[in-house]
Parts: C-alpha cells; sequence; structure tokens
C-alpha cells in the first residue's frame, strides 16, 4: 500500500506509534502523535541505532499516568529519498514497501480478509458495516438504502438489536473483505463464538463514551484465547461527552487484565464516526470516508491460510434456509476446495459419517449471494443440498475424511418449562397447536442455536429450554409466536450444580450507569437480591458506574423495577461471571395477583371498583377466564375478583345522580414484562394474537 507524504500520518500500534517513511518526514510525523496520548512524562529521543543500509529506529519513551512506558519507533527507508515516501503495512507490522514479514504457520492468501465486527451491544457495529457497505460500492447510485441494513429481522429492527450473527463482503481493491456481523447483547454469545471460528482478525468496536463494558469483555477473552489479531475502533467520537484518552487506558486495563500478551497489546487504533462514515488515524484529525479502516484491515490483520493441498475441510458455523433450495450451511473452507456437485464425507458432531453431495455453492457479494463453481481454503461459503446437516458437522474428503473438533460454547444458565398451551382457551388462536409441533420446532432450534439446550422432563408433553438469559428465551418465545405457534411457558429458573456436595448457582456480573442521586436507590434494591458492590467510577458527566456480583436469580423479574426506581434514567448490562456457591434465598416479588373467577367479559364498572385495590392489566371488553391474572394486588396475598360484575339496572329513577365511571387506563403486559412477573405457581400463555397470565390450577377451590 502505497500513499503520499501529505497523507502519511503516524500509526498506532497498541502501546506503540510507528513512523515509517522518507528521513525527512520523520520528525514531521512523530510531532503529529497527540499530546494527551504521549501523557505526562519527558518527550524526547532515543538513542539511534543503524546497521549499514537498514532501516532507522528511534525510541521515544514517556511516563504515561504513571502505569505504562509506551515507545515510538519511527523507521526510515535507505539515506536516499524514496520514490513516493511510500508506507506499507503487512501482517501487523509497518516497513517499507516490499518487505513483508513470513508467517510460521504457513502460507496466507493475500486476496482475502475475513473479519468478524464484535463489541458491546448499541456500540455501532452494525452502523459501521452500513457505512462500509455504502463506501465499496455495493449499491447502485438509485437504490433505496434503509439503516441498519444487516438487521434484516423483523425483531431486529424493532428492538433495535442485533440477534442473529451475519455475514456480508466488500471489495477493497484486489481484496475480498469478508465480513460478520455479530450481536453485542450477552444473551446471544454462542453467535459470537460461533462467528469468530471463522475469521482470522476482530475489528474492536469501544464506544468512545461508554468505554469497555461487559460484552466488551466477553468478546475480547474469546478473541485474546483464540489468538486472532484485533484492530482498535474508537466510535462515536463526535458524542459531546466522548472521553478518548480515558477509554483508550481502559481498553488496555481490560486487555491486561484478560491477559493478553505483548503480541496481542500491539494493536492498531483507528477513530471513527460509523454514522458519518468516517474513520481518522487521530480524533483531532479530519477525513471524509473509511479508506484508513480499510488500509488497516487489509494491511494489518492477516489473510486465511491457505493449502489446496490439503485435505478437504469444511466446518458449519451457522445455518440459513432459503425456499427454493432448502437448507443452507454456512462456513468457512479449513483446508483444500469444495466444487458444486462434488462428492464427499458429512462428519457429525456425533462421530458418525455419511456420503453427501454438494448441490449449490454460494459465496457473499454485499448482501447478496452469488453462486460459485469453486471455494478455496479461507473463503467464508454457504452450501446447499444436505437437509439434515447442523452446525458443528464437517465436510471433508470423500476417500480420507478427516474430520474437525466439535465445537463448545459457554454452558446455559436459564431455564424455562415450554409446552402446549392446556388453558380454557388453548387452540383458538395458533396454527401450531399440539405438543409434536410444539417439540419440532424446539429441537430445530437447538440444532441451529448451539447455546441452546432442549431436555425432556417427567411430563412427555413438557420441555425444558435452556438458553443464556431471558432475552435469549424471550427472542425464541416471540419467534414462534409470530410463526403460529400456541404455547405456555414457565418463570425461568436458574440452573444450578452439584460441586463436592455444595449446590452451586451461576453468579452475573452486573455494570449499572445511573445519575449520582440514585446510588443508594440502586444498592438497595440490589442488596436485597443478593447483590454485592465491587466497584464504583464517578464520571465527569454527573453520572456514576456501579458494578455489582450477583446471583442470576436475582437478576429474574430486576429490569422493570429498576427502570421505575432510576425514573427510567439507569443502564444495566449483564455478563456471566462464574459458578459461587448458594448464596441463600431470595424474596420474590412482594405483590399478589388478581385473579379472575369466572368467564366473562370485562366491565368498565368492575374495573372502577377494583382499581383502588391494585393495578389492572386488562382494558375494558376484554375476555377473561377462570383463573386468569388479570392485575397486580397491592398487598402480598392473591386476590379473586370478579372482573366481569355489571351495574344492576332498574325502572326506577334514581334520586341523585350516578358516580362518574372513570377507569385508569391498565398496564399493558407485553411477554418480556410478563416473564419477569409472573411467579412458580403462574404461567405465560403465548399465542400469535395474544399474551397472558395465568395459574397453573385455573379453579379457586383447588388453590386453596
Amino acid at each position: 500500500m502505497g500513499r503520499g507524504t501529505d497523507h502519511l500520518v503516524p500509526l498506532r500500534l497498541g502501546g506503540t506509534w510507528q513512523v515509517a517513511g522518507a528521513p525527512r518526514i520523520v520528525e514531521r510525523e512523530l510531532e503529529k502523535i497527540p499530546r494527551h496520548e504521549v501523557g505526562e512524562g519527558d518527550f524526547g529521543l532515543g538513542p539511534v541505532e543503524r546497521a549499514g543500509d537498514a532501516h532507522q529506529i528511534e525510541t521515544l519513551h514517556c511516563g504515561h499516568r504513571g502505569q505504562r512506558t509506551r515507545e515510538v519507533r519511527a523507521r526510515e527507508l535507505d539515506s536516499g529519498p524514496a520514490p513516493d515516501d511510500s508506507l506499507e503495512m503487512t501482517q501487523g507490522i509497518i516497513g517499507p514497501a516490499g518487505s513483508p514479514e513470513q508467517d510460521t504457520a504457513g502460507p496466507r492468501r493475500a486476496d482475502i480478509r475475513n473479519i468478524a465486527i464484535i463489541a458491546h451491544v448499541d456500540h455501532g457495529k452494525t452502523t459501521l458495516v452500513d457505512a462500509m457497505l455504502r463506501q465499496s460500492g455495493i449499491f447502485r447510485t438509485n437504490e433505496v438504502l434503509v439503516e441498519r441494513v444487516m438487521d434484516s429481522n423483523d425483531l431486529e429492527r424493532e428492538r433495535g438489536i442485533t440477534i442473529l450473527a451475519k455475514n456480508t463482503a466488500v471489495t477493497y481493491g484486489p481484496v475480498t473483505i469478508n465480513i460478520v456481523d455479530t450481536p453485542g447483547h450477552a444473551d446471544f454469545g454462542g453467535e459470537v463464538e460461533r462467528s469468530l471460528a471463522m475469521v482470522d482478525g476482530v475489528l474492536l468496536i469501544v464506544d468512545a463514551s461508554e468505554g469497555p463494558l461487559p460484552q466488551t469483555r466477553f468478546v475480547l477473552k474469546k478473541t485474546l484465547a483464540l489468538g486472532l489479531p484485533v484492530v482498535l475502533c474508537v466510535n462515536k467520537i463526535d458524542r459531546a461527552d466522548a472521553r478518548i484518552a480515558e477509554v483508550l487506558d481502559e481498553v488496555y486495563d481490560l486487555f491486561i487484565d484478560l491477559g493478553a500478551t505483548e503480541t496481542q497489546l500491539e494493536f492498531p487504533i483507528v477513530y471513527t464516526n460509523a454514522r458519518e462514515g468516517i474513520a481518522l488515524a487521530a480524533p483531532e484529525d479530519e477525513g471524509n470516508d473509511l479508506r484508513l479502516l480499510f488500509d488497516l484491515i487489509v494491511n494489518v490483520l492477516p489473510g486465511p491460510i491457505s493449502d489446496p493441498s490439503g485435505t478437504t475441510q469444511f466446518q458449519v458455523n451457522n445455518l440459513d434456509y432459503n425456499d427454493y433450495v432448502g437448507r443452507l450451511a454456512i462456513g468457512r473452507v479449513v483446508s483444500g476446495e469444495l466444487e458444486a456437485a462434488g462428492l464427499y464425507t458429512l462428519c457429525r458432531a456425533d462421530g458418525t459419517q455419511e456420503a453427501c453431495k454438494i448441490t449449490f455453492l454460494y459465496a457473499w457479494r454485499g448482501l447478496a449471494r452469488k453462486e460459485v463453481a469453486v471455494a478455496r481454503a479461507g473463503d467464508i461459503v454457504a452450501v446447499g443440498g444436505m437437509e439434515t446437516i447442523s452446525i458443528g458437522d464437517t465436510i471433508a474428503d470423500r476417500e480420507a475424511p478427516v474430520p474437525l473438533p466439535p465445537m463448545h460454547v459457554e454452558e446455559p444458565t436459564i431455564a424455562m418449562i415450554f409446552g402446549p398451551n392446556t388453558g380454557p382457551w388453548g387452540g383458538r388462536e395458533g396454527d401450531h397447536v399440539t405438543s409434536r409441533k410444539v417439540r419440532e420446532r424446539l429441537e430445530a432450534e437447538a440444532r441451529r442455536n448451539v447455546s441452546l439446550r432442549v431436555e425432556d422432563t417427567d411430563q412427555p408433553d413438557q420441555l425444558r429450554v435452556a438458553g443464556r438469559g431471558e432475552l435469549q428465551l424471550a427472542i425464541l418465545i416471540e419467534t414462534m409466536r409470530r410463526e403460529g405457534y400456541e404455547l405456555q411457558v414457565s418463570k425461568p429458573t436458574v440452573i444450578t450444580r452439584e460441586q463436592d456436595g455444595v449446590t452451586q448457582e451461576p453468579m452475573e456480573i452486573l455494570t449499572v450507569d445511573v445519575p449520582e442521586d440514585f446510588i443508594g436507590v440502586v444498592s438497595q434494591l440490589l442488596a436485597v437480591r443478593k447483590g454485592t458492590m465491587t466497584g464504583m467510577e464517578h464520571q465527569e458527566s454527573g453520572r456514576v458506574r456501579l458494578e455489582f456480583s450477583i446471583p442470576s436469580r436475582g437478576l429474574i423479574g430486576l429490569r422493570s423495577t429498576f427502570l421505575t426506581s432510576t425514573r427510567g434514567t439507569g443502564i444495566m448490562n449483564v455478563l456471566f461471571d462464574r459458578y459461587a456457591p448458594w448464596c441463600g434465598p431470595i424474596r420474590d416479588r412482594t405483590n399478589g395477583a388478581m385473579v379472575a373467577d369466572r368467564e366473562g367479559t370485562a366491565t368498565p364498572y368492575a374495573m372502577f371498583h377494583l382499581q383502588e385495590r391494585g393495578t389492572i392489566f386488562v382494558k375494558p371488553g376484554t375476555r377473561v377466564y377462570e383463573g386468569m391474572v388479570v392485575g397486580e394486588y397491592s398487598r402480598e396475598n392473591d386476590l379473586t375478583v370478579n372482573l366481569t360484575k355489571e351495574k344492576k339496572l332498574t325502572n326506577m329513577r334514581a334520586s341523585g345522580h350516578d358516580e362518574a365511571t372513570i377507569v385508569t387506563p391498565p398496564r399493558e403486559m407485553g411477554l418480556d414484562a410478563s416473564l419477569e412477573w409472573v411467579a412458580d405457581d403462574e404461567l405465560v400463555e403465548v399465542t400469535p394474537q395474544s399474551v397472558r397470565m395465568r395459574k397453573r390450577i385455573m379453579q379457586k377451590s383447588l388453590r386453596k
């Protein structure tokens, strides 16, 4: 990669600034280093080392907040002026053009880069992919574009989060960059773990104001464990409350906490405004495109190891479906080649093998898939023609198959009981209402999502589904609901385990960002849920970041109470930490339920006289049945109510006037709110049209 001296800027590799170019520009480029990156130490050049016509290396040492020593290296070309003062970066180093460093792992392809974009939720991953797609020329000039084009799922657009990992590809010069956009929420960490197995490097995005948060730690931990190189992207630098220098310190501290090696600490940094599509080498620079980001991806991150002569190996990392082709298996060709219409061996995760044929072979161009004839080692492709293929399976050579190791993801921590709707109105609103249909759908989901577990229970029509968190299971339920399934689910419960005769439960790291006025309220709220404060950090904006260690069961039903207590100003993020001994009983909700005692239609007259005794969940005119939860009682015990009562009318004229019937608007309980609210003796009914709560035992006489 060559560029003129007018565009040459220092490049920051981890804790190191590196500048390459002709002798006359070295000193000028060193002066471009932002002063806040130099720190509070002395600024001076160290000794110059010269060995014949080799590179000149100048070292600059400076203290930074007394925590670490950084150095600036300037490598210049031969003493004569360079033809174009060119700067070239290869495989994570900087050197003069034409001096690539050999990779000991084997030959690497120069025409492909496979990268994953990882970050905490809402730090700008999908927005940055949008900008990369726009600037790569994928879309037509007159094409109508939407924001967050990678979030193609309806639920993703409604909730504003990425749920499923998705693939795309852009072309930058002669290089094809395969990009995997990953979810940022901790509940969908399994998608991230699978995606990292397909790539050779990652783009870690951190918000310039919020800094690294729990999911940043999770995805970075997995990245470092796999030995993948990292490009740090500090996003949203245009925020008024951006604190770039502090965020960089926090990122370095996070790397060190996770046991990063010296090599892993040498990561390049780029500053971006994803919404505007701008990438800069320093926050105070000016720019109008993402050229610098593309250059870093192409020249710093390695290409995939290529061994065309090796035995064929392709591991399935994700599944998709096409109405015309059927099931598509998405993954990376690890070695060898794949050919359309070729015959291979399908090696399953359970050790069995069977012959298979690839009917279709697709590669990505932008958001579209194009059919290709051959895929080489390092390519990320989609394979069609095998309806029974599952995640973790390997497509290997026909004659001498060598399966790849099966995938392992972190174990689930939350479980719920799924079953067909057995309520009095079961089967009225759904298309798939039987236990067989529900079982088939859940088993299919478990094959596609390896972070889910589906297990049988002592009742043949009910299944125990375990996942990473409430949100993951709620997304599954909402997806099934929109597909026409009718089912009932229980309250989420934690998964415990026995170790040395001691019951252990999952613990979470809870990070809370609230105004300083709510520190006491939040601390008291979490204390009753066995939360222990482990850290506190005051910010200049008048907010404070609190960190708690809390049992997973203490988080069930917390979100709505937390938002109410902080008046909607609090932000909470959760990450699984470890298993620890049982923390003792945690009190469930303090209010009882208002339960309907008969079937009928809710009337304004009955609701008017009941609303002073609690909070109503249904609107006037809503049909109810015996055992249905219609509100929250103001006391701890349950209250059986008649919500269908009507005013008795007579032909006698009243001497006075009737009291005006004014009904307070009900609290609408959606799926997420219902899952948080229900107790152990209650269920949530989910149909394509309704979400209702009811008692497990609906008859009042049997509940006593």
